[in-house]
């Protein structure tokens, strides 16, 4: 028997509680994996609450992520004891996800963690670490180096904007950050940032072409913010777009593109390929260390995931929150 929050419909009301199941509740996969950690990402969260339609289908099993080891398989290319990591392909919406202590999956949507990595480290990472590394190696295959000048990264107090403050400015670049916190001003610094811009500079309708201010962009905010980052962005340079959570629309012109040659760069980390998930967690894996997990995560346990939520949502936990399961190498608090 293991634990996993279950999600069901009442009414058309979502409900979550903790429950015991067994290994033949399982669904169907190649790859059994024993979870060791996940991570309660928004995402999650609205699933959990049901304050947003995440869920597909019931009953479900919530996570987007999770990281663990491998304990039968007939997968080729995996074997027990495996350290394996697994994020996206719609888990926690259309397929049971990871907020459990066991899952069974398809093989090829895991990946083995570098040698290097933790369990525990890749879900302090999961897929917002995931996500902001994939930008960075977005910018860098258009040709983007920190000797072009400064990177703009927006939404800098949030999961994903924080960790590429902190990948952008490892890897050498001077790092402008957007935030609407003040009060994060402090800890978005101590990830890397050399400049922290209040939201507002960049949070409302602007001219479609302005000064221009940065060689690169990572942007996980979307409408208007996106929009005046396109317009802010020096010659040939490029933004890579990986949020919404200002909002879906981008009220923007052609102008930055056909009169400055601007690229914009979408970045999916649900279904993107594995060799580019390969190639970003080996580099997250060289750059962990130092301050940067530290100031981004704090780690809960299953049963306190539930509650957690809703605080989530409303606005009430800051950086990143990783589920520890029974066993796990440390002890997970509860919320």
């Amino acid at each position: 028997m293991f634990k996993a929050i279950w999600l069901d419909q009442a009414d058309g009301k979502t409900r979550a509680s903790v429950r015991q199941l067994s290994e033949a509740d399982l669904p169907a996969g190649d790859t059994t994996v024993r979870i060791e950690y996940s991570t309660l990402n928004y995402k999650d969260a609205l699933a959990i609450t049901g304050r947003s339609p995440v869920v597909r289908k019931f009953p479900m099993v919530p996570g987007i992520d999770c990281a663990g080891t491998v304990e039968a398989t007939s997968f080729p290319g995996l074997q027990v004891g495996d350290k394996v990591v697994l994020t996206g392909w719609g888990h926690g919406e259309l397929h049971w996800g990871g907020m459990a202590e066991k899952a069974r999956v398809s093989g090829e949507r895991l990946l083995k963690l570098p040698a290097e990595m933790s369990a525990r480290q890749a879900m302090a990472v999961g897929t917002a670490g995931l996500t902001a590394m994939l930008a960075v190696l977005a910018i860098e295959r258009h040709g983007s180096r920190p000797e072009n000048g400064d990177v703009l990264v927006t939404g800098a107090g949030g999961g994903v904007g924080g960790f590429a403050v902190a990948f952008m400015s490892r890897s050498g670049w001077r790092v402008q950050a957007s935030s609407g916190r003040p009060m994060e001003t402090e800890r978005i610094k101590r990830l890397g940032a050399s400049e922290v811009l209040p939201r507002s500079e960049l949070g409302s309708q602007g001219k479609s072409l302005q000064k221009e201010r940065w060689a690169a962009v990572v942007d996980s905010l979307g409408s208007h913010t996106l929009a005046n980052a396109c317009a802010g962005t020096r010659y040939g340079g490029i933004v890579a777009a990986c949020g919404l959570a200002q909002g879906m629309d981008f009220p923007s012109s052609v102008a930055p593109f056909i009169l400055r040659g601007v690229h914009l760069a979408g970045i999916d980390s649900v279904y993107a390929s594995n060799e580019l998930r390969a190639a970003a967690w080996a580099r997250i894996a060289a750059q962990l260390g130092g301050p940067m997990l530290d100031d981004l995560v704090q780690e809960i346990s299953l049963e306190g995931a539930v509650p957690s939520s809703a605080e989530l949502i409303g606005g009430g936990i800051k950086g990143r929150l990783v589920v520890a399961m029974a066993g796990s190498e440390t002890q997970a608090r509860d919320n």
